[in-house]
């Protein structure tokens, strides 16, 4: 059985913001914030985009959407190109595209009660008849885990994970085929954010959306996402399934970012991987690898050779990422006698004393 075609395909995409100097706002540079990205995404999918803070993907992902217009690049939804459509016809396309915004204090009109902002994308595009909307409504609250009497609320009435399940209710009203979420646990407790990344999981199986989640913590996307991207500095360094990326790591700059990940074990050896220096300037970029300038690794191809992004499923911007890969020590396999608790336990064995004594 052939695999379902791409809900979405992005080719080449590029988006350059203007930098404006001077009385007469002359454009004397330009923020290069995505640089050539291409990606695919499957229907039930999760994406997940990861990477450094200004490194571009909340740009990208807003880019999929056509929220922000890319400077050059085609993005193809449901095989049809969005980059060709005018104001009007992409308003009607944006039903089946929606997004859940980082901040969920932010993102929500403080003067509409629930009902109205969760019955705003029912009106917009006539998906409901009015005498229905009230019901649409309370079975929309209670899919992401809320109590109909909520929709005569108002948001500031609400928490902070509470809120950000109100902006997943408004994302699913649209009965979209693709959601984007930017970052949306980012603002809430740790205690919250395992909530609302389970709900989107089990909306996602439930009802078979493909999802692009865009975060800057890996440990947040290790269990949920299908396929990882990660990017630095406009472009994707590599991108693969997730297990893989996260078992084994090729791209220096993923290395880096999994060995960041906290670990629930302080006795489990684990190896540092800190990165030194700033990252560049998105105006202007280094020449060849953009990653050189921090890459432990780098040689002088990489400062004048720009790595091309190859491989399939699992792909690689790096001249040397075989090498360093079997450089790297192999995780050896759980065993007896490893960890505190386990030395303990013979310790007390060895001297015949029982647990619990």
């Amino acid at each position: 059985m052939s695999a379902p075609p791409p809900i979405l395909v992005a080719r080449d995409l590029v988006k350059h913001f203007p930098v404006r100097r001077g009385l007469f706002g002359r454009v004397a540079a330009h923020v290069k914030a995505v640089d050539g990205v291409s990606l695919e995404i499957a229907p039930g999918e999760t994406l997940a985009l990861v990477g450094e803070s200004g490194c571009g993907k909340s740009t990208l992902g807003r880019m999929l959407l056509r929220l922000v217009d890319p400077t050059s690049g085609t993005i193809s939804f449901m095989g049809e190109d969005l980059t060709r459509l005018g104001e009007g016809e992409m308003r009607a396309r944006r039903r089946h595209m929606q997004i859940v915004f980082q901040d969920p204090y932010a993102s929500l009109n403080p003067r509409m009660t629930v009902a109205d902002i969760v019955g705003e994308p029912l009106r917009l595009h006539a998906i409901v008849p009015p005498a229905g909307r009230a019901a649409r409504i309370a079975e929309l609250l209670s899919l992401v885990g809320l109590r109909p009497e909520h929709a005569q609320r108002y948001p500031h009435e609400f928490s902070g994970g509470q809120r950000q399940r109100i902006g997943i209710a408004r994302a699913l009203a649209a009965e979209p085929g693709l959601i984007v979420g930017d970052e949306p646990v980012s603002a809430l407790d740790v205690s919250v954010q395992a909530q609302v990344i389970n709900l989107l999981r089990d909306l996602q199986a439930r009802l078979g959306l493909a999802l692009v989640l865009i975060a800057h913590d890996l440990a947040v996307v290790k269990h949920v996402a299908t396929r990882v991207a990660v990017m630095y500095l406009g472009r994707i360094v590599e991108q693969g399934p997730a297990e893989e990326i996260f078992a084994s790591p090729r791209h220096p700059y993923t290395q880096a970012l999994v060995a960041a990940i906290p670990r629930p074990d302080p006795t489990a050896p684990r190896r540092a991987l800190l990165l030194e220096g700033d990252v560049p300037s998105p105006i202007d970029p280094p020449p060849g690898c953009r990653f050189h300038t921090r890459c432990p690794h780098a040689a002088p191809r990489c400062r004048a050779e720009d790595p091309p992004l190859e491989g399939a499923p699992r792909a690689t911007a790096c001249h040397f990422w075989a090498d360093i890969a079997a450089d790297l020590p192999q995780p050896r396999p759980p065993g007896p006698g490893r960890g505190r608790l386990e030395r303990l336990q013979r310790r007390f064995a060895d001297a015949g004393v029982a647990p619990g004594r």
